[in-house]
């Protein structure tokens, strides 16, 4: 799943680098959307037993999701790859990623960038009383353990897996430094675990850097009985320079069961909270209420 438009987005993630102007923008359609079965998933066939690796249990990675817990799949099935929910109804998710990379944390270290935490993001949504799910990968939990801590104790949210930090699963995505093949089942059990304790709105979801992912990734996940989340909106937040656009990109493309994607890591995404009231407001506009990721997937 390669969007060339999205390359200099993506390196610049994985060097830390800061960009700006318009050739950034992220476009707000994909070229590559998965085939879906029904209204929302990518049904593909089962790995060969000999690629479908061995149980969490045996690897020692983590017990087996609990059942009832959404986005959990059985053990050991090359999981589902998810778009969007039922286009019946009027729910939408609005889903925020929170990146970061060795280069973002050394931004920090050095004072060059104050915060990849949007906290006006998650006021704005306590205060609107907002349903949303936030991605989270493992090095923003341990850099923010108190903005976790606020996210998972509010019970409109939900907390999904996006890598431990932000690293490629396939061999060409966007420049991303690569996990090794060997690695990527632990690279994802890791992040769950960095989660896990922090309680609240736990989910299986997992959303891959960059969209990017192949068989070999899926195989590599089966193990840890996820569902993977693409989405069909586009929010072309990171490094925008302007509200306006990521306003456009939305609206212009959002329907019931949509699955937004936004950032929450306010200094590769300035704009988003800015966006965001715009976002809402349009949103009523047309009829659309946020909900939980597993809501809009369940069509609830």
């Amino acid at each position: 799943m390669i969007r060339p438009r999205l390359r200099p987005l993506l390196a610049a993630l994985a060097t830390g680098t800061v960009l700006s102007g318009a050739a950034c923008a992220v476009p707000p359609s994909r070229a590559a959307p998965p085939i879906f079965v029904g209204p929302s998933v990518t049904t593909a066939a089962p790995p060969p037993a000999a690629t479908a690796g061995p149980s969490p249990t045996a690897t020692g990675l983590e017990s087996p999701p609990a059942a009832g817990v959404p986005g959990a799949t059985p053990v050991g099935a090359r999981p589902p790859v998810v778009d969007h929910g039922p286009r019946s109804g009027n729910r939408v998710a609005l889903t925020f990623d929170a990146d970061m990379t060795d280069g973002m944390l050394q931004n920090l270290r050095t004072g060059r960038v104050k915060s990849y935490a949007n906290l006006r993001i998650v006021d704005l949504l306590e205060r609107e009383q907002i349903p949303a799910t936030f991605f989270l990968t493992g090095k923003w939990v341990q850099r923010y353990p108190e903005v976790t801590r606020r996210l998972a104790g509010n019970p409109r949210f939900e907390l999904a897996n996006h890598t431990y930090g932000h690293e490629a699963f396939t061999g060409d995505c966007y420049d991303l430094p690569r996990v090794r093949a060997t690695g990527m089942t632990d690279n994802v059990a890791r992040t769950f675990r960095a989660i896990e304790p922090y309680g609240g709105r736990q989910t299986r979801y997992f959303r891959f850097p960059g969209l990017c992912h192949d068989a070999a990734a899926l195989d590599a996940l089966a193990p840890l009985g996820l569902t993977v989340v693409d989405g069909d909106v586009v929010s072309g937040d990171p490094f925008a320079t302007a509200w306006e656009p990521l306003v456009r990109a939305v609206l212009d493309n959002v329907r019931p069961g949509s699955v937004v994607i936004m950032h929450v890591t306010e200094a590769n995404a300035r704009m988003t909270d800015e966006a965001l009231p715009h976002i809402l407001a349009g949103l009523r506009e047309r009829g659309l209420v946020p909900a939980t990721l597993s809501e809009v997937l369940a069509g609830a």
